[in-house]
């Protein structure tokens, strides 16, 4: 399985495109704006279709280029119910931003719940609810391949915001101890903004949420 971290969007949010070029099958979790154009290349360089896109939570800079990728490439959606309305009625959220963003909804395929595995790219991904970011931010675990996609519930440093309708920092915190401190140290975290990190080191020195 190869991983390709693509920032896009207009705050840099991470993608990343799961791809195994022996199958021919591809996973994108999380769909920031333009990264259809970033996406396409490697799929064709690797003889690779998209089947699968994974939205860790319904906040825009996550779903904004959704719309396009699903258009381009027919991959099934997956989300969690919680932020079902973000995923389907986007212009609550230009409210709470203050701006008008021009997001078009995205339909969730198939909604999945605490404990379902994911089958893809021959690998088993298991889905760990975490909210307190939004209610509805879910992390995606590959034990396999040793690492854990975290939308904006953990970051290198830090944790994702509680400001906004629906956070909370104690369902945060709880969720971060419970759901992701849980995993093996050397886990590789991938976070919705900025570098990767592992589980060890934020149980060690994360400021916010110690171990």
């Amino acid at each position: 399985m190869n991983l390709h971290v693509l920032p896009a969007g207009p705050i840099q949010t991470n993608a990343y495109l799961l791809t195994a070029p022996e199958r021919g099958e591809a996973v994108l979790i999380d769909a920031p704006g333009s990264v259809w154009p970033d996406v396409e290349p490697i799929l064709a360089a690797e003889k690779c279709r998209l089947t699968e896109l994974w939205l860790t939570h319904g906040h825009w800079d996550h779903m904004q280029g959704g719309d396009e990728v699903v258009r381009a490439s027919g991959a099934r959606t997956t989300g969690h119910a919680a932020d079902q309305a973000m995923f389907e009625s986007p212009q609550m959220m230009e409210r709470f931003m203050g701006q008008r963003l021009g997001l078009q909804p995205v339909k969730i395929e198939r909604w999945v719940k605490p404990g379902d595995t994911l089958a893809a790219l021959g690998r088993e991904f298991e889905v760990r609810h975490v909210p307190g970011h939004c209610p509805g931010n879910v992390a995606f675990y590959c034990a396999r391949a040793g690492a854990v996609f975290v939308g904006d519930a953990l970051f290198a440093g830090s944790i994702g915001r509680t400001d906004l309708p629906g956070g909370s920092f104690e369902q945060l915190e709880q969720s971060i101890r419970a759901q992701l401190y849980t995993l093996p140290d050397a886990t590789a975290v991938y976070p919705g903004h900025g570098p990767a990190t592992t589980i060890g080191e934020e149980k060690e020195n994360n400021p916010y949420v110690s171990g």
